[in-house]
């Protein structure tokens, strides 16, 4: 499992500071609550996955967009302490910093997005930063950004011959031409019942075989494997904050990918990554080390 070249991956995304409340229970509509607790900490499921897959090894670079505000400098100086290359991230100067707002409650989370900078992650933006795409071992990307940049990240990415691991993350359809692309394509079940509205889970797997993996959570990652449906196991762990496990999830599975490490050992180093994630607070927080990982393996 010990990595044999140092994988050089790109993530294209959003950068955001999560904003979180912890409480016992949600609030029903025109209900006050006490909370427990409040933090805020450095997110959004681009930044996620680029500190992820950074701690699992890889040299990583970023692309995305902050606002010209104190909120985006701490997002910057996150990135520096985990070795994430800013070279493509831009203060932008007539938005503030996106912001997640996170209640943590009843074991679980509830997340609203104000997008605000990311959405001055534009075609015209990855252009300018296409080169960091076309020497990537590969690209990763999510949806918290527009859909034609998705698009036009995924165009670059053909053309340049560098596989793009998609994260159809927030679900919302996607257009053809960039499934088609894309290398690999990660929704959870939800997502993928909003992707492929039009057919059953079996026929999409079908359809995409060894590139579209269902995350169901708990029951490990479906897909289908040109002969079969197969499922990789999950670690069982006792779950802290499952907040940031999709985003460690899809950043170890690039990692390991862009390392050569065959499709079924890639997704349960993925797997074993983020079972550890949720052991531990934070979307980062808890986001494990190379080490970590390779130990609980082992």
């Amino acid at each position: 499992m010990t990595n044999s070249k140092q994988a050089k991956v790109c993530v294209v995304g959003s950068c955001s500071m999560d904003l979180v409340v912890t409480s016992s229970r949600r609030p029903v509509a025109g209900e006050t609550v006490m909370g427990e607790s409040f933090k805020t900490v450095p997110g959004g499921k681009g930044a996620n996955q680029a500190v992820a897959a950074a701690r699992l090894g890889a040299e990583v670079v970023m692309i995305g967009c902050v606002g010209d505000d104190h909120l985006g400098e701490t997002i910057l100086n996150n990135f520096k302490e985990n070795r994430v290359s800013v070279e493509y991230v831009k203060p932008v100067t007539d938005m503030e910093s996106g912001t997640a707002h996170i209640t943590l409650a009843e074991g679980d989370n509830s997340i609203i997005v104000v997008p605000a900078a990311n959405n001055e992650v534009t075609p015209d933006y990855v252009q300018q930063a296409a080169e960091a795409i076309r020497s990537s071992d590969i690209v990763l990307i999510q949806q918290e950004i527009p859909a034609e940049t998705v698009a036009v990240v995924s165009q670059i990415c053909v053309d340049a011959n560098v596989p793009l691991l998609l994260n159809p993350a927030p679900a919302r359809a996607i257009d053809a031409d960039v499934l088609k692309h894309a290398a690999y394509i990660t929704p959870n079940e939800h997502e993928a019942s909003v992707i492929f509205e039009d057919m059953s889970l079996q026929k999409a797997l079908r359809n995409y075989p060894n590139r579209l993996l269902v995350t169901e959570g708990s029951n490990g990652v479906r897909y289908y494997n040109g002969e079969e449906e197969a499922v990789v196991p999950t670690f069982k762990v006792e779950a802290v904050d499952t907040t940031g496990a999709g985003d460690t999830f899809n950043a170890a599975l690039a990692v390991a990918l862009a390392e050569g490490q065959s499709l079924a050992d890639s997704i349960r180093f993925a797997n074993r990554a983020a079972s550890l994630s949720v052991t531990k607070f934070g979307a980062q927080g808890g986001m494990p080390t190379r080490a970590e990982v390779e130990a609980a393996l082992s």
